[in-house]
């Protein structure tokens, strides 16, 4: 179109070919008013940021790679790139960029996240070209500040809140119940915990101005925020999702909700004697990790009751001379369970088998 109709004859991006200086000028300053979006700025690391926010790079050996500006006039972005490649494209100087872009032309205050805390700047740019920053004192307005805030936490995780070990434990434990029983049981994926900050993390987000801040906010006592009180069903929290569960030694054992599907409860063998059916959570099977006397690992099932019948003989077989202090008995189903040692049992009146 018009660069045609004027005459020009830009440089291919991938040709060593040289014009004279007055072509160069010429040819830049049709293409950037022809094509003022794709104004495009060498970038500190590599390539270019074009002026509508697209990287561009040039092709290997271009005499353009000097170039500080460059008006595209022809560029294309295959599917398996993250930039535009640069087919044509002139020289120009900052001057003719502004002039060109004039209408894309900022200058004001912005308050963004920015190498991983709010920071305020006075910012001059054509359109996603920074052209001139300037810190600023001061972290500005609170709604600009919490933008900042969320884009941080949507970039960087919600790690960057502070995660107890109880905090991180009610979010799996939260993340069961909502598969396992749903209803009112929020979702507590990252996604959906941020399109919600409004609802359990205010007033601390709206209070906080940088990132040391969201370090300070108890992710645990917020979260708590999205359970389900109408009702009474969050008082079922620990009756549906319990912490810790006892077994038939009397041991309170914790249980382990990484998997969502299902929590883990990992205890020693000798602790379950006579229970014969899988302990449930919210009507789900635990998954059950036998350990030896030791706390390592010596069988893992879903199934209590097939594990007695066909698999405890040969964990019995393999481990009862390693550890022959301890009880193991014949017949599990009719031993009694314990937490300690044969000799100590028996002490306590409460013989193992």
């Amino acid at each position: 179109g018009a660069a045609r109709r004027s005459g020009w004859r830009p440089r291919y991006a991938g040709s060593p070919r040289e014009g004279t200086a007055g072509d160069d000028a010429a040819a830049g300053l049709v293409a950037a008013l022809a094509f003022p979006e794709r104004l495009a700025r060498a970038r500190a690391g590599d390539g270019y940021l074009m002026v509508s926010g697209t990287g561009a790079e040039l092709g290997p050996g271009s005499a353009l790679r000097e170039s500080r500006w460059l008006a595209v006039a022809v560029a294309d972005r295959p599917v398996d790139r993250a930039r535009a490649r640069v087919r044509l494209a002139a020289p120009v100087d900052e001057a003719t960029a502004r002039w060109a872009a004039a209408p894309l032309h900022r200058d004001g205050e912005e308050i963004g996240w920015t190498g991983g805390d709010v920071v305020a700047r006075r910012v001059e740019r054509l359109g996603a070209v920074e052209l001139a920053v300037r810190p600023l004192t001061g972290t500005g307005g609170a709604g600009q500040v919490r933008a900042a805030l969320l884009t941080g936490l949507e970039r960087e995780g919600l790690g960057l809140l502070r995660w107890s070990r109880e905090a991180a434990e009610l979010r799996r434990r939260l993340a069961f119940l909502h598969r396992a029983v749903g209803g009112a049981w929020p979702d507590v994926s990252e996604e959906a915990l941020l399109s919600r900050a409004e609802e359990w993390l205010e007033p601390e987000l709206g209070r906080a101005r940088r990132r040391a801040d969201l370090g300070r906010i108890d992710a645990g006592g917020c979260l708590r925020r999205l359970l389900p009180w109408a009702g009474g069903e969050a008082g079922r929290l620990d009756e549906l999702a319990p912490e810790r569960l006892e077994v038939p030694s009397g041991s309170r054992v914790r249980l382990d909700y990484t998997d969502p599907e299902r929590p883990v409860l990992a205890v020693k063998l000798q602790e379950l004697f006579g229970l014969t059916g899988t302990p449930l959570v919210a009507g789900v099977p635990v998954l059950v990790h036998l350990l030896s006397p030791a706390g390592r690992p010596a069988a893992v099932t879903a199934d209590l009751a097939s594990f007695w019948a066909d698999g405890y003989r040969a964990v019995r077989a393999e481990l009862r001379g390693r550890y022959p202090k301890h009880p193991w008995p014949e017949n599990p189903a009719t031993a009694t369970p314990t937490r300690h040692t044969k000799a100590r049992a028996e002490r306590e009146g409460r013989g193992g088998g």
